[in-house]
Order: structure tokens, then sequence, then C-alpha cells
């Protein structure tokens, strides 16, 4: 008697025609099983095919029985591969682009039918609708679920490496001058948050971080703390999360950092007093008035308030790390050392913000040129 194969494995049999066919149920892209057929002239190569379903299907793999609509592949893709992978402020960003952009320019279109012509007016579409900095991330997106349907053997090329995003005009920020710096600073002083516009200013946290920070991350004796979490709102939730390179980032403290630190655990310590059974012990540094941790939009919210009422422009909170960076290179500190007091991932982010800020150091450099090559 023939040997059967297990259950799941499929089947061969051989056609009228002679040649062999296959059977076997697969995992879909929706979740979903069908039976996928293959074929070979001999019952050897019907069933080394088969057996290549069957180790698919043990392995996770999706093999669709026809060609996989966009519609179909980004959110299997969403859930599968980058819900369970990246940081959930990512997932949700790219759940938005998907969700805006993608699938209604892009959704009826076939994974393997997808062409670089679809691909450069589904982006000429999106900068028209939002900008060219919204078509740029969407095409990443695109890219980065075509390069997982090629690692899944969907498709044989991803159409979207073929074309490249539009060209976005950097913006131009510019930093707070000291004088400037000052003023804020003068403004917020009788603002509880104060301490967090100092560690922004100071340290060029970002908001996530500074709401992020607990009493056990500080050492006031010791003049130094530890970056080690961050906190975001994503679909309503509040919750703490890794820093944005994942690693912590021991920091030492100035003293304007030290003294608003110590007056804000004075000013914590009255506030908990006063809320008795109602506070909540979070150990955070930041919180509200019952002890919960302050909402980073809320930092800003009040950032801009006082900006304003200082008469000072009023820019971005993250655009107080270009202004660290200012007050850095005016101390002399090298490239390096700005970046890891900043957190960046990369020494090129650094940079950027350097060349931007030590134009004046240039300028006087130059001029000690024009001095040595008159008198010579």
């Amino acid at each position: 008697m023939a040997k059967r194969n297990p259950n799941g494995s499929g089947t061969v049999t051989k056609r009228k025609d002679g040649r062999y066919q296959a059977a076997v149920y697969v995992p879909q892209p929706d979740g979903t099983r069908a039976r996928k057929f293959v074929y070979g002239t001999t019952w050897e190569e019907c069933d080394q095919k088969r057996r290549e379903l069957v180790e698919r299907d043990q392995q996770g793999i999706s093999t669709p029985t026809r060609s996989a609509k966009l519609s179909e592949w980004l959110p299997y893709w969403l859930e599968h591969f980058i819900s369970p992978q990246r940081k959930r402020t990512t997932a949700s960003k790219y759940e938005m682009h998907v969700r805006l952009y993608l699938l209604p320019h892009l959704g009826n279109k076939g994974l393997e039918s997808l062409s670089p012509r679809d691909v450069r007016l589904f982006l000429a579409k999106v900068t028209a609708q939002s900008s060219a900095a919204t078509a740029k991330e969407s095409h990443k997106v695109l890219r980065t679920a075509l390069t997982s349907a090629c690692r899944d053997e969907l498709i044989s090329r991803n159409v979207a490496m073929m074309v490249p995003p539009p060209r976005v005009v950097s913006r131009e920020s510019r930093p707070w001058t000291l004088d400037e710096t000052l003023a804020f600073l003068t403004a917020a002083r009788r603002d509880p948050l104060y301490a967090a516009f100092v560690l922004a200013i100071a340290l060029g946290m970002r908001r996530g971080e500074i709401v992020g920070l607990r009493w056990s991350d500080v050492d006031l004796d010791g003049r130094a703390l530890v970056v080690r979490e961050q906190i975001q709102r994503v679909g309503g939730e509040l919750y703490a999360d890794t820093t944005k390179n994942g690693k912590r980032r021991p920091i030492p403290l100035p003293r304007i950092a030290i003294v608003a630190l110590r007056w804000h655990r004075l000013r914590q310590a009255e506030t908990r007093r006063t809320a008795g059974e109602h506070w909540t012990e979070t150990g955070y540094i930041f919180t509200t008035r019952t002890g919960r941790p302050v909402e980073p939009t809320n930092v800003y919210r009040s950032f801009r308030r006082i900006a304003a009422d200082a008469k000072v422009p009023v820019v971005r909170m993250h655009d107080a790390r270009h202004g660290t960076a200012t007050l850095l290179v005016a101390c002399g500190v090298s490239p390096r050392v700005v970046m890891e007091i900043l957190g960046h991932s990369q020494i090129g982010l650094t940079m950027n913000v350097y060349t931007h800020v030590t134009q004046d150091s240039q300028r006087e450099a130059l001029a000690n040129m024009d001095r040595l090559l008159k008198r010579h």
C-alpha cells in the first residue's frame, strides 16, 4: 500500500494529462486557509513542491492562492510584522499612513501587478493632498511593507525602491539666542513645570523623556541623572516606553538644574500633603495634583504659552534641543559629547545642528585669516 501523508501535508495525484498534481491547505495573508495547487512532470518534482508548501506553513509564512491586493496585505503586515516588532508610536504612525493614504489610493492594486508608475502617481496625489513630507513618509511605509512581501516570497521585486521619494525642503529652525533663553526662563520661574523647562533647555531632553523621569533616576547629591524611559500617548492610552534609541543615557546635572529640581521636590511634597488620600504615588518627578504623570502635550502647551508671555519667538519644544547645542558649542564642547548629551543615534544628526550653530566661530576664524594675510 502507498504510504499516506499526515493530515495537513497535502496529497500528490496523477492527472489525466500525465502530469502530477499536489494540493495543500496553506495560510492566506488575511489569516484564513485555502487550498494551493502545484504541478510537476514527475512525482518527485511535484512532491518537492508540496514539501516546500508544507514547510512554509510550518514556519507561519502565508502563501496566497491568488495575487493578494494591497488592501489585504497591508492590514496583515501591520498586525503580524509591525505591531509585534516596532514601538507603539511607530506602529500608530504606519497605521495612519495605511488608513489615510495607501488604502484609498492603492488598495485595489495587486501586489504583483503594482508598477513603478502606480507608485509615482500615488506620491503625486499624496503630495497634492497633503505635503511632500507626508508623501515621503507614505513612500517609506509602502517600501517597508513591500520589503516584507519580498521576504515572504509573495512578490519578486519591490517597485517602491525603483521610485525615489519626493524631495523635502528642510525646515529652517532658528534656536533662541542667549538673551531669549534667559527671558523665557525668567518668565517660566513661577510655573509648576519650571524644572521641566530647565531640563529641556540645559540638557536638550525630549518632552517624553522629561515627563518619564522618576526620582529614582536622579541623584541630586551626585549631580547626575539617567534617562531610562519616556511617556507617550497612543490610541488614547498614556504609557511608559523605552527611549527613542532604546538605550539608557546618563547625564551630569548643571547647577541650575539641581536647584530647579530641589525646589520642585519641595513643591511636590506640598502638593502630596494637600492631596492626602487622593494622591497616587507613581515615583514620577512631574505629576498632576493627584500624582499621575503629566501629559507630554500639556508640557508643550505650557511651553508655548510662556514663550508668548516672554515675548520670544514661539518655537517647537523640540527646537530647544538646538538651543542646547548652541550653548554647548559656545562652551567649546565637541560634537561627540553633544551627541551623547542630546541622545542622538547617529553623529550625522548632531553634525547638522553643530554645523548650523558654529557659523559664528567659522566667521571669527576667517577674520583671523584676514588679519594674518593682511599683515604679511
